[in-house]
């Protein structure tokens, strides 16, 4: 049994007493000095911890005690080959030496000197997550081009703690962080705060997509589904150069279709409005030299003035617009009916309430996110609550609005002689909801009848900010990501930037990176178990008959996963060495909090070579259930057998790892995949590399949660399921460099 102990050695010139660990098992005794020290009034020989009449006491103790856990554990499972003198000091002074460096480096934020006369991009991370865009932004580079981390931001407390230990206190990088909610009313200024009066460049975001989901039920009105419209207002404000919008697979064909449809028009909906004017002019000389339909093209006059407005102005002008419709009414009300009918009728009341709902669409909207928000927070799905929801919500749409007038109007059944004044006041209506691209739509018939389409579209081409082609399919594995993740991205490209069409693989069919590569170097683990240290995996003791063929799917790489046998090095080596190009060398060690108070004392700081990797306390039925599923290859294979030992499970799935392929795509729970080499699950460093992920990325906070908390808290093992691939978003983030201007 390893006897681990601490003691004050001799006292420096301020009276302060350095602790020492002392070590003795059978023939090895180690002395090392922990770094740390404390006056002899304060130290507490007996318990051996600091006494509280030291303001850093909690820090050491915590220090300490990590100290003698990971002795003890080194002792309890290396070989005995690594019990000497020289390598157990060589273990705990590599502990003692990375915290210190983490303690006593002078963090700055300027770049080492070759990149100072580069040029910096500058960019922001909306809805950020671990921050997986903001790493494969950061690892490109291209010419004298790379990138400047301005800002991410999400709702997630562990989504902000996370940044701040990667960025700012490990990279040493001063990327602000705005954690709110992006569809509140002072994001958009909050925001213009922390970025100042620069310029951004680039922005990327994955608004929230469980709802786009194929893998899932569908939910009306999920709160996630409009996000995107929030995301592009940003874009409007900030006209960045390029923007990123990523999302899932599914979102291709929801609803049809009409979901891309829909973004792709609201993409090309942002105007530039240095040039606006151009439109507005055009729109109002048709008005003059056209007699009929005046009405109606001074209505197309007023809705393109909404892209112009912002806040109260805006709300002002649609008040305004309803009101010049709802006074035609007024005028043929007493044509189409006589006074007791316009007062008493359903129809006649409908409309008028109609256009009132209509001036009050903002608090309406303000009420329907409400309801949305209370919707999923109660989980109301599948149940008799949800469609009175449901229904509620339809109603005080603004379409469903227009729609209940229309057929207020064809109840009435006016006479011939009033039905085009009733069909310019629906159109009317229908207008005021169109998007800036289906008034073009529509402008555009009206200029090709009086042959000045070429000029409209002169004008459109200039006044458009923003160029997009179809959204594409992005594939992880493709990019050097050990994983058959799909993503959809959505590139758009300001009008004066080259169009970005696609994003080129990395990797062909036949060299895409294996589990296999991903994982062998971490898997010294055992069940209930954390490890702080990298151990040697002895490939021919573990794969006993099968080494060569588990040696031959290593392969040495470059940083994307090309193959390069001369001077790259394996997907596990770039995980502990890292893809940053060196840039940041001031960097801290990795390390390990809590929460932001643990945060803020960097004394508490849990540091050490590898972290994130615990497995889960798992009891023999599980291990057992395990083993018969990863021996039979899968879970539909292992379910006879299991139900013969009386080992059924209830859950749906079980995901075996196949060591010599990609990984399926890495969700957030752990519990569905099961190692391909040992009954376990897998633990969150696992699940970071399949993401591609460098092992200095550290995942901060709670490891997981449950329940009904999921729908609140962003565990460690959900930040990793979530997250943008880093080494696919660093291929896009390089074709941007290579056509940015």
């Amino acid at each position: 049994m390893v006897n681990v102990k601490f003691y004050l050695d001799k006292a420096d010139k301020s009276k302060h007493f350095p602790i020492h660990l002392v070590l003795r098992q059978k023939d090895v005794q180690v002395k090392v000095s922990t770094g740390e020290k404390v006056l002899k009034k304060d130290w507490d020989a007996k318990s051996q911890n600091v006494k509280e009449t030291e303001y850093t006491h909690k820090s050491i103790n915590k220090f300490l005690t990590f100290l003698k856990q990971e002795v003890e554990k080194h002792f309890a499972s290396a070989p005995h080959s690594q019990f000497t003198d020289v390598k157990v000091k060589e273990k705990i002074l590599s502990l003692v030496n990375s915290r210190r460096h983490n303690t006593d480096v002078s963090m700055v934020c300027e770049d080492a000197p070759e990149y100072q006369k580069m040029q910096k991009i500058k960019f922001l991370d909306l809805f950020a997550g671990a921050g997986g865009f903001s790493e494969g932004f950061l690892q490109a580079e291209y010419g004298n081009k790379f990138y400047d981390f301005r800002l991410g931001s999400d709702i997630n407390e562990n989504c902000e703690l996370t940044h701040l230990a990667r960025y700012n206190y490990q990279l040493g990088m001063d990327a602000e962080f705005l954690r709110q909610d992006i569809t509140e009313p002072d994001f958009i200024d909050n925001l213009l705060k922390k970025v100042k009066s620069q310029t951004i460049d680039v922005v990327c975001g994955g608004p929230p997509c469980q709802s786009f989901s194929l893998a899932g039920k569908r939910k009306k009105f999920d709160k996630k589904d409009d996000l995107f419209a929030h995301y592009l207002n940003v874009i409007k404000m900030l006209r960045p150069k390029y923007f990123v919008m990523e999302n899932v697979k599914g979102i291709l064909t929801k609803e049809a279709g009409k979901i891309k449809e829909m973004i792709l028009q609201e993409i090309r909906s942002i105007i530039d409005l240095k040039e606006f004017h151009q439109l507005i002019y055009f729109v109002a000389n048709l008005k003059k030299s056209r007699s009929e339909n005046q009405f109606i093209l001074d209505c197309y006059l007023q809705r393109l003035n909404f892209e112009k407005a912002i806040d109260k102005e805006l709300d002002t002008i649609r008040e305004t617009y309803i009101q010049n419709i709802e006074n035609k009414f007024r005028v043929l009300a007493p044509k189409i009916a006589d006074y007791k009918t316009s007062k008493t009728d359903i129809n006649f009341a409908t409309i008028r309430h109609g256009f009132n709902m209509l001036k009050r669409a903002k608090e309406l909207a303000y009420i329907r996110k409400k309801v949305i928000q209370e919707k999923n927070h109660n989980d109301l799905d599948n149940d008799f609550f949800a469609p009175k929801f449901d229904d509620f919500l339809v109603s005080i749409e603004p379409n469903n609005i227009i729609e209940e007038i229309h057929n207020s109007f064809q109840k009435l059944n006016p006479s011939d002689l009033f039905r085009n004044e009733i069909a310019d006041i629906i159109l009317a209506l229908e207008i005021y909801n169109y998007s800036f691209d289906e008034c073009v739509q529509d402008l555009t018939e009206i200029a090709n009848n009086q042959k000045s389409v070429d000029e409209l579209n002169e004008i459109l081409a200039q006044i458009r900010l923003y160029n997009i082609d179809q959204p594409f399919v992005a594939l992880a594995s493709n990019y050097g990501v050990p994983q058959n993740r799909e993503r959809v991205l959505f590139i758009g490209c300001r009008k004066d930037q080259k169009l970005i069409k696609t994003v080129p693989a990395t990797v062909s069919p036949n060299e895409k990176v294996t589990v296999f590569e991903a994982l062998y170097d971490l898997d010294f683990i055992g069940n209930d178990d954390e490890k702080y240290n990298y151990e040697s995996i002895d490939l021919k003791a573990k794969y006993n008959g099968t080494t060569e063929q588990m040696k031959a799917l290593l392969k040495k790489r470059s940083i994307d996963g090309k193959p390069n046998a001369k001077s790259g090095l394996t997907y596990a080596e770039w995980s502990k060495k890292g893809r940053l190009n060196g840039r940041f060398s001031n960097a801290k060690n990795p390390f390990y909090v809590r929460n932001s108070e643990e945060l803020e004392n960097v004394l508490t700081h849990v540091v050490a070579p590898l972290q994130n990797h615990k497995t889960s306390k798992q009891n023999n039925d599980v291990v057992k259930r395990l083993d018969v599923i990863l021996n039979a290859g899968n879970y539909n294979e292992a379910k006879e057998e299991l139900k013969r030992i009386g080992l059924t499970s209830e859950k749906r799935n079980y995901n075996v790892l196949k060591a010599e392929g990609p990984s399926s795509t890495i969700m957030t729970i752990p519990d569905d995949y099961v190692h391909y080499a040992s009954p376990r699950a897998l633990t969150v460093r696992e699940m970071a590399r399949l993401q591609s992920f460098d092992d200095s990325f550290v995942f901060q906070g709670k490891r997981s949660t449950g329940g009904n908390k999921r729908k609140f808290e962003v565990p460690q093992f959900t930040l990793v399921g979530n997250a943008v691939p880093p080494l696919m978003a660093r291929a896009v983030a390089l074709e941007i460099l290579k056509n940015i201007d």
